[in-house]
Parts: structure tokens; sequence; C-alpha cells
């Protein structure tokens, strides 16, 4: 009855468990409108800077999903994840993602549009 959590441990034993980045604040307040047009700048742009355009894809459904999702989609896509809040991600071919906060969860000092 003791070893029953044991078959738990992958072989590999470096899937990182995803989660939302800690608590950030933005240089100054910014809006939802805001941020989603830095979050869609920073997704046309990103895949021009190197790395798969199915990676980035990958990346970018992660990234808008909640973290069960998250974790099933960078799993299925074969990315590698360095640190476990998306920031910095591989291919396997070795090819780095680095993703900003801000396509990752708000800010704290996000402000309501009147």
């Amino acid at each position: 009855m003791g070893c029953a959590g044991s078959t738990q441990s992958q072989s590999e034993g470096s899937v990182k468990k995803i989660r939302k980045p800690k608590p950030w604040k933005h240089t100054q307040p910014i809006s939802k409108a805001e941020l989603m047009k830095l979050r869609e700048e920073f997704w046309d742009t990103a895949p021009h800077y190197g790395g798969r355009k199915e990676i980035w894809d990958a990346l970018r459904a992660a990234a808008e999903a909640d973290i069960s999702l998250a974790q099933a989609i960078v799993d299925s896509a074969g990315v590698i994840v360095q640190s476990n809040d998306l920031t910095t991600c591989y291919d396997e071919r070795g090819a780095k993602y680095e993703l900003p906060k801000y396509v990752l969860s708000e800010p704290t000092n996000l402000v309501e549009e009147s």
C-alpha cells in the first residue's frame, strides 16, 4: 500500500508542471485593451524571430488556455518547458522560445476601462 505513488514518476523525470507566472507589474498601468494589443503584436511577430510556427501556435494556445489544458498542449506538441511559467521553452531541435509575462497572465496594475 505504501508504494502506490511511485508509479507516477515519468522515465525522463524532467517534466515540469506548468503554472501561471508570479504576480507582476507592467511598467505603467495598462488597460485590458492595451494588454490585448500587446499580445496580438507579440504573437504576430514572434515566429519571425525563429523557431517553428507550429510550436509558436501551440505556445499561444497554451498561453490562452487554463493551466491543465496548457499542460496537455505543450506535452502533445513536444515543447520542452525550461521555466515552469512558460517564459522559456525549447522544441526538440533545441530552438528557444521566450514568452513575455504579458502573454501569460495579467499584470497587477491592470486598469478597468471607464
